[in-house]
């Protein structure tokens, strides 16, 4: 994706790590903090065998818990209550669980390009045109008319809407 033309990046650096006065700043960091965490802490027990329990509670009142092999196991190491060492096949079940998720990250990834290449074709096929939707049709190919449809579908309902606010 191209920057717009004076803008820099802030990349990767070191952050103040105070409370974020926005609530909305604050929800985002949250999230991806959260799913940055519950990440590392599923790599730690794939890679090392550790058991890992993590609880985290939102702001909102929400709670958040990532358990490996589970919650309740990790929970009874510290009831006292013997658990028995995790075998083979409990390995070989997360693995496959963190491989069907890497498999998935990298199909969303693939959808996204997919269909940032599909934008780009049509704002290629609106060359000197006002408007999106006077694209050049002839311009696109198979992949992007069905998406450029359902784009000019989901326009025509909100112009229908926006009309049937205004008309009594």
């Amino acid at each position: 994706m191209v920057r717009p033309r004076g803008t820099t990046s802030t990349g990767r650096h070191r952050i103040e790590m105070s409370l974020r006065p926005d609530k909305n700043s604050r929800q985002v960091t949250f999230s991806k903090r959260r799913a940055g965490l519950f990440k590392k802490c599923s790599e730690l027990s794939i890679l090392c065998g550790a058991r890992v329990a993590v609880v985290v509670f939102s702001e909102a009142g929400n709670v958040f818990a990532l358990g490996s092999p589970s919650m309740e196991a990790v929970l009874r190491l510290h009831d006292s209550a013997p658990v028995p060492a995790a075998d083979v096949d409990d390995r070989e079940v997360l693995e496959e669980m963190f491989r069907a998720r890497e498999a998935t990250a990298e199909q969303v990834a693939s959808e996204v390009a997919r269909m940032n290449s599909i934008a780009d074709k049509v704002v290629k096929a609106q060359m000197g045109r006002r408007y999106w939707w006077e694209a050049d049709v002839e311009a696109l190919g198979e992949d992007e008319l069905p998406e450029f449809a359902r784009a000019l579908d989901r326009l025509r309902a909100n112009v229908r809407r926006h009309a049937d606010k205004l008309l009594p």
